[in-house]
C-alpha cells in the first residue's frame, strides 16, 4: 500500500543482523514475498527470525506454503493482517485449522483461501487503492453492534462507490467467515 520495493540484497543483509527476531511481510506482491523470505531462509537464521504475513489478499496460502529455496524451508510463523481485525473469532479458527493440517493441502482449504481474498477485496477497497479501507472495517464493526457508525477521523473519509454492495455481497456470500453469534453472545459483557 505505501513505501517503496526494497531488493533481496537488502532483506539478506537486514537477515544477517542478530537481533532481528521477526519481519512482517506485506508488499501485496508475491516477488517482493519472496525476495524477503529466501534472504532470511538463506542467511542461514531461518528458525531464529520469525516471518509473518500481512499479504491480506494471500493469507491463507501465505499460511499453508512451506517454501523451499534448494533445501533451506522456511514457513510463516503468522499473520499480522488487517482482515483480522474483523471477525476474529473464525480467523483463529481458521488459523488453527492451517496448524493441524497434515502435509497435503485440501481443496477445502483453498477455496477457503479464495473466500478469504474476495471478502479482503470487499471490506479493504484495492479497487479504489484502499481509501475505503478504514470504512470497510468499520462497517462490518458496525454491523455487529461494536461501533455505532463507521465514521473516521477524517470526516470526508467513507466507503467507496460500490463498496457496500460489495460488503452485502460477500456478507451473503460467506456467512462462514463471519463471527456476528459470537459477538452477539459477548457483546453486553463487551461494551459494559
Amino acid at each position: 500500500m505505501g513505501g517503496f520495493p526494497l531488493p533481496y540484497r537488502f532483506w539478506r543483509e537486514l537477515a544477517e543482523i542478530e537481533e532481528l527476531v521477526a519481519i512482517k511481510i506485506a508488499p501485496f506482491n508475491r516477488y517482493q514475498t519472496l525476495d524477503v523470505v529466501r534472504a532470511v531462509a538463506e542467511s542461514g537464521r531461518a528458525r531464529e527470525v520469525a516471518l509473518y504475513t500481512g499479504n491480506d489478499d494471500h493469507i491463507l496460502l501465505d499460511l499453508l506454503t512451506e517454501f523451499d529455496f534448494g533445501g533451506d524451508r522456511i514457513r510463516f510463523a503468522g499473520g499480522l493482517l488487517g482482515q483480522w481485525a474483523v471477525w476474529t473469532k473464525t480467523a483463529v479458527s481458521h488459523i488453527e485449522h492451517v496448524h493441524r493440517r497434515s502435509s497435503s493441502v485440501s481443496a477445502e482449504l483453498l477455496t477457503l483461501a479464495q473466500q478469504l481474498t474476495d471478502a479482503n477485496a470487499a471490506i479493504f477497497d484495492p479497487a479504489h487503492d484502499f481509501r475505503g479501507c478504514i470504512a470497510g472495517l468499520h462497517e462490518i464493526l458496525r454491523r455487529q453492534g461494536l461501533l455505532q457508525g463507521r465514521w473516521c477521523l477524517d470526516p470526508n473519509e467513507d466507503l467507496s462507490p460500490g463498496q457496500l454492495e460489495e460488503i452485502d455481497r460477500v456478507c451473503k456470500a460467506y456467512p462462514h467467515l463471519q463471527d456476528d453469534a459470537f459477538v452477539r453472545e459477548h457483546l453486553n459483557e463487551w461494551l459494559s
